[in-house]
């Protein structure tokens, strides 16, 4: 894999900056994750108030978030256990952190702190709103940071909804973690080729912009205010650009930006070939000023058949189209299964979970994670590999620094 023999100091909870680490496990990098001797990562203990699904045991998101990760239970604020650390700092490559400001200082594990015992390690912390600024120090998880602080959750709010909606579940921070993963790939490449280590930040917030940098960058620029989700369908420049639901209440969903290049294919391919040359949809701009009338033909055509109807018509056709599809029917979506895009992962105690693997693949070979760590799993085998004796263990254990 293309980061194997790296090695990733985690010290980090819930999903955004976890989900930077389970890229980097998938990507080939060991990634060694420290977790407090008896309360963990706080994202375990959401299964147990039914906030995560469990399957034969295991849970779900935390697997999703933690694949292929070691789990190393070490409580910083012992002395003990703050020294341990630094034994671990110097084996590793990159060290990983979303704890905040005030809580890094206190532990002592600053930049300077952890370079200190590892002067080329790469420090990555993933913050809510960014370094610097009033909010520095706040913490937030993405739905109030990615979602409502950078305008999205206005952005895609109904027009007739009393409140604006909220988002799925790490919704942002899935995005953002995949983002910080591959800065920390440009970061070693960066101290591979110049022997320069960076540390290196991200936050929900400036994700979150990104994402809706289009209409954003309109509106600071004075630009045409972005249409209403739900809105507009009947007066829309492009009848080719939309959503029609069929005769078993399933949706297809059009999307032909050059339209007058597929409107005669496009007409002959739904059993209307006449259509082509009336003279009120002859082309975009024809469309456009009828707009209601072709969408209103269009909706009654795609009622006349089913979901499965239509991928046979809409077989081998050139334009761009794709059906809404269920959550459930993804497992068996021929592109789904032939790239990989699922895996089962072995639990490792007779059952398999299907997660979706990361949507970068590399050598044309689909990702192949793990499962995640049960809590300190790892302890004892990645400090005896640290290089501590049966016999540190031991009075790290008497010192209550580990388990």
């Amino acid at each position: 894999m293309p980061l194997a023999g790296v090695r990733v100091l985690e010290v980090a909870s819930h999903v955004f900056v976890p989900m930077a680490g389970a890229v980097l496990a998938e990507w080939g990098a060991e990634v060694v994750k420290i977790e407090h001797p008896v309360t963990g990562d706080p994202y375990r203990g959401l299964v147990s108030s039914g906030l995560h699904k469990s399957w034969h045991g295991a849970d779900v998101q935390f697997q999703a978030v933690n694949r292929g990760k070691r789990s190393v239970a070490l409580d910083l604020t012992t002395p003990d256990g703050r020294a341990v650390l630094s034994r671990l700092v110097t084996g590793s490559d990159v060290f990983l952190t979303n704890l905040k400001a005030a809580t890094c200082t206190r532990l002592r594990i600053d930049p300077a702190d952890v370079r200190a015992d590892a002067p080329a390690l790469i420090y990555v912390r993933g913050t809510a709103f960014g370094p610097r600024g009033p909010d520095a120090g706040q913490g937030a998880f993405d739905a109030g940071a990615y979602w409502a602080r950078s305008g999205m959750q206005q952005l895609l709010a109904p027009p007739d909804a009393t409140w604006p909606a909220a988002p799925r579940p790490a919704f942002g921070d899935v995005v953002a973690g995949l983002a910080l993963a591959g800065a920390i790939s440009t970061a070693l490449y960066r101290r591979a080729s110049t022997g320069e280590p960076s540390i290196v930040d991200a936050s929900l917030l400036a994700v979150g912009m990104w994402q809706i940098q289009m209409d954003l960058v309109n509106a600071l620029l004075g630009g045409p205010e972005p249409p209403a989700v739900g809105r507009g369908r009947y007066e829309t420049g492009n009848p080719l650009m939309l959503p029609y639901r069929t005769a078993d209440d399933r949706v297809i969903v059009l999307q032909m930006l050059a339209p007058d290049r597929y409107w005669a294919e496009f007409c002959a391919a739904i059993g209307e070939p006449s259509r082509a040359n009336d003279p009120r949809f002859a082309d975009l701009a024809a469309r456009h000023r009828n707009a209601r009338e072709c969408v209103e033909w269009l909706e009654v055509v795609f009622d006349r058949r089913t979901l499965a109807e239509w991928r046979t018509a809409l077989d081998g056709f050139g334009g761009g189209w794709a059906p809404s599809q269920r959550l459930d029917e993804l497992a068996t979506d021929p592109q789904t299964v032939a790239n990989g895009y699922l895996a089962d992962v072995d639990l490792g105690n007779g059952h398999t979970l299907p997660l979706v693997t990361v949507p970068v693949q590399f050598d044309e070979q689909p990702g192949r994670p793990s499962r995640a760590p049960e809590h300190g799993e790892h302890t004892e085998s990645v400090l005896l590999e640290a290089g501590l004796t049966w016999e540190e263990i031991a009075e790290l254990k008497a010192t209550a620094a580990i388990p």
